[in-house]
């Protein structure tokens, strides 16, 4: 066991419960009018906390054990097999307690299903958020982890890249949130009313800690302290300070002004476009994918967004979606010795690829998306998925919490 490495992978795994509980709780909260604030802390941090229990339940003996190529087995059910108290022993993976890591992922699992709420925000009962959620944790985003990363896995043994989630956690996710809001239906007034962000200073700090929590997200993905981290570390801080530039300029340029909250929607584009490559790519590398993630992603939340005719209230497919896909294919470009990357030795071999880059983003897409729409219907036969109008009017925190933010 080398302690530093344990070191490394417990705070990181402290680094992304930060950056779900309360960063990205704080991000939405703050984007949502001020009727529904708590109603979004409320769903992420019970989204989050089932996805883990879940996970020690059967998650990760699913998607991290031997089995075929979609699905692992039953062997480490409730975290079983990694510990024997006998002799106070760990099952060892690589230079880390195997306890150790699948703790890390439990939280990479709970964050997944807690970005997902920002596409219902707002219209959404609380009893079809947590039914969806555990069907879609057990059939989207535990397949596709272990796909891309178990041994044995079809994306994993078709040689796709993804470093620390581009797929498994952003695609994934924004894919489902975009579902979510074709599924449960535009706001009460969307397009007509003003949904602006009631506390931008809340989503400000949100985003703040989800940088700061992202450098557990990406460096931590290495399982140690090495060059690997230390080069993910980087990419993270670079690729993130690109994207937020990048965004502000384009911003300036069309609306005539730079936005607080174009700033740090920028940040968590740079962040997402990063985390695939984040140890796969050099310092250049990650600076040109922040800077294209934050300028594709602003045209995601504006002009596709239009395009796709959706309600996707906080984004998540314009962020995490578009996001996702830009950092996964120029992850397979800038993984290549020729353009700085530590990998691909020859451009012969980049074509093949960016064909399994993109086989692994259209799977993700094409499965999460099919499941998500499955567990939404099921959610909606079992207990309704959508508020009434009225609740919807008056607001999800008292009605569906029976408290408030603000007491005027």
């Amino acid at each position: 066991m080398d302690k530093a490495d344990l070191a490394w992978v417990s705070l990181a795994t402290l680094l992304v419960l930060l950056m779900a509980v309360p960063g990205l709780a704080l991000f939405y909260g703050g984007l949502v009018r001020a009727k529904n604030v708590l109603s979004v802390l409320v769903q992420v941090l019970s989204t989050f906390t089932l996805a883990v229990v879940l996970w020690f339940l059967y998650g990760y003996s699913l998607a991290f054990t031997e089995g075929n190529a979609f699905f692992g087995g039953f062997d480490r059910l409730l975290f079983t097999g990694m510990y024997d108290p006998s002799t106070d022993t760990h099952t060892m993976l690589d230079s880390i307690p195997e306890l150790s890591f699948a703790a890390f992922q439990a939280t990479f699992a709970g964050i997944t299903c807690a970005l997902v709420v920002g596409g219902f925000a707002e219209r959404m009962r609380f009893q079809a958020v947590m039914v969806f959620t555990c069907i879609w944790m057990t059939l989207a985003y535990i397949p596709i982890a272990h796909m891309v990363w178990a041994p044995g896995g079809w994306l994993f043994e078709r040689g796709a890249l993804d470093f620390a989630g581009g797929t498994v956690v952003h695609i994934n996710a924004g894919i489902a949130g975009l579902v979510g809001a074709y599924v449960v239906g535009k706001r009460l007034g969307y397009g007509r009313e003003s949904m602006q962000p009631h506390n931008l200073p809340m989503a400000m700090t949100g985003a703040a800690l989800l940088w700061v929590g992202w450098f557990g997200f990406n460096a931590g993905s290495a399982l140690g302290v090495s060059g690997t981290s230390t080069l993910a570390f980087v990419n993270t801080l670079t690729a993130t300070s690109a994207a937020v530039l990048a965004w502000l300029l384009l911003e300036w340029l069309v609306k005539g002004h730079p936005s607080l909250l174009g700033a740090i929607s920028g940040a968590v584009a740079g962040l997402v476009g990063i985390t695939p490559a984040a140890g796969l790519v050099g310092p250049g590398g990650a600076f040109i994918i922040g800077a294209v993630a934050g300028a594709v992603c602003l045209w995601g939340v504006n002009g596709l967004k239009r395009m796709l005719k959706a309600d996707d209230s906080l984004d998540v497919f314009g962020i995490h979606g578009v996001g996702g896909i830009v950092g996964a294919l120029l992850t397979g470009v800038f993984n290549a010795q020729a353009f700085g990357g530590p990998g691909l030795a020859s451009l012969g071999e980049l074509p093949y690829q960016m064909w399994i880059q993109l086989e692994g983003i259209l799977i993700t897409l094409l499965w999460s998306g099919a499941v998500a729409w499955i567990a939404y219907a099921i959610a909606g036969r079992l207990c309704g998925l959508r508020v009434s109008a009225e609740i919807e009017r008056e607001g999800l925190d008292i009605h569906g919490h029976g408290e408030t933010a603000y007491h005027h």
